[in-house]
């Protein structure tokens, strides 16, 4: 086995030869079996490991065994020990998902501190089989029956072709002492049933089962890099900038004969699930909105744009008190400077009768109902007619801001003043009010 991963190596990855490597160590027969590989091609690596404080004193075992076998071996090894079920409970994830994000995060920081060039993990053939019939049980797109990625950006999977058989038999071979985790012998997590109960009987069926398997991967691979540019295609017809928000032109999903798909592709990495409801947005009134978890589609007449949900961003008001020369908002920071004159107008700033305001200032959204005094006009105007004949989109609407005095609007920011506020002939001091 060393021979053939040596011939892998050079011909697949023959950089690592001179890279500085990060391998991910567990104390499993995976992963020591790699250490064991790399080590044995003299490869410049360091090993990490993760305690994730799951399993007691077995997780303790676990580490003190990778830390001894890192001295036998003369390598550098990091270990951090996380409070995975606090994480896990916080960030409202599986305990297996909080340890996966845990570690792969840890690993990452890892690499950037410290100047690694790729990390090393140890998934090996059976592994990947059991990813795919899990995506396949839950249901997936292409992309969950393309399997794991043997090189996906700096991890690297040199193990992904090889069976488990062989790594244990190479294990037994030489030798080699790992840590066998008795979380793996629960089938109560799917993994373990398919890698227990399913796998086996495939086995047992067509012995030729993972061979096969890894015939019909590069075959979902080839067609995955069609539909990869068939979508890239549309997409660069599609896709567009409308009033500075990512926007997609609804004609050219509706030219297709089967759009569904082609938003599917588009959208997939955004979270979005209900996919007949994203192809009813073609057909829908303006201001329909579909949401996920982080990002959300808006049908702007010929437009479908697409937005991140902003969970921080904060709805309180802002107090302006007459002392102040500068604030800061969610879309710029307002200055405030007395003029004796007025020089320049554009939408960014404006001038005002000082006199006629009423402090504190405040900041505050649009709300439904809000009318204003459009500047050089007479009368009153809602701002939701306003908004409409600017052909405002939703996404415009929730990042309008509003600068008031009481109960009044003194300007709609970067956009139009009122005109109750205007500078006459008769005013004293005008403000300057700017907006960057």
């Amino acid at each position: 086995m060393l021979e053939q991963f040596k011939k892998h190596i050079n011909k697949k990855h023959p950089y690592l030869n001179d890279s500085k490597l990060l391998i991910t160590i567990s104390g499993g027969v995976d992963s020591i079996v790699l250490t064991h590989l790399c080590h044995q091609l003299n490869l410049n690596i360091t090993l990490a490991h993760c305690n994730f404080n799951l399993r007691g004193k077995e997780s303790d075992a676990d580490e003190d065994f990778v830390l001894q076998l890192a001295e036998e071996l003369d390598i550098e090894i990091f270990i951090e020990s996380f409070d995975t079920e606090t994480y896990s409970n916080e960030k409202k994830l599986s305990t297996q998902m909080a340890a996966r994000k845990l570690r792969y995060d840890w690993f990452q920081e890892l690499a950037v501190q410290l100047q690694f060039d790729y990390i090393l993990t140890a998934h090996h053939a059976d592994d990947n089989l059991e990813t795919f019939l899990i995506n396949l049980s839950r249901g997936t797109g292409i992309d969950g029956l393309t399997g794991i990625p043997e090189v996906n950006n700096n991890i690297v999977r040199p193990l992904l072709t090889t069976p488990r058989e062989s790594i244990e038999t190479y294990a037994k071979e030489n030798h080699l002492k790992w840590r066998e985790d008795s979380s793996n012998t629960s089938t109560k997590y799917l993994r373990n049933k398919l890698r227990h109960d399913v796998i086996p009987t495939l086995k047992e069926i067509n012995p030729q089962l993972l061979q096969n398997f890894k015939s019909t991967l590069n075959n979902l691979n080839d067609t995955a890099d069609i539909v990869k540019e068939s979508v890239k295609e549309v997409l660069k017809g599609a896709r567009t900038t409308e009033k500075d928000q990512e926007a997609y032109k609804i004609s050219e999903f509706k030219k297709l004969n089967n759009p569904k798909a082609y938003l599917f592709e588009a959208f997939k990495d955004y979270g979005f699930t209900e996919w007949n409801d994203i192809v009813n947005l073609l057909e829908a009134q303006s201001g329909k909105q579909i949401l996920s978890t982080t990002h959300r589609l808006i049908k702007d007449r010929e437009h479908i744009l697409l937005s991140e949900i902003d969970l921080e961003k904060e709805d309180t008001l802002i107090t302006i008190s007459k002392t102040d020369k500068q604030v800061k908002t969610d879309i710029g920071i307002l200055f405030f400077d007395e003029a004796d004159t007025i020089l320049e107008k554009n939408k960014q700033t404006i001038y005002v009768d000082k006199e006629a305001l009423k402090y504190p200032l405040i900041i505050r959204k649009w709300e439904e109902g809000d009318v204003f005094y459009p500047l050089g006009m007479s009368g009153k105007k809602k701002l939701s007619k306003y908004f409409k004949d600017e052909k405002l989109s939703l996404l415009d609407k929730e990042n309008v801001r509003l600068l008031c005095s009481g109960g009044d609007i003194i300007w709609i920011l970067g956009k139009r003043a009122d005109n109750r506020f205007k500078v006459k002939e008769k005013t004293k001091n005008i403000l300057k009010i700017e907006l960057k």
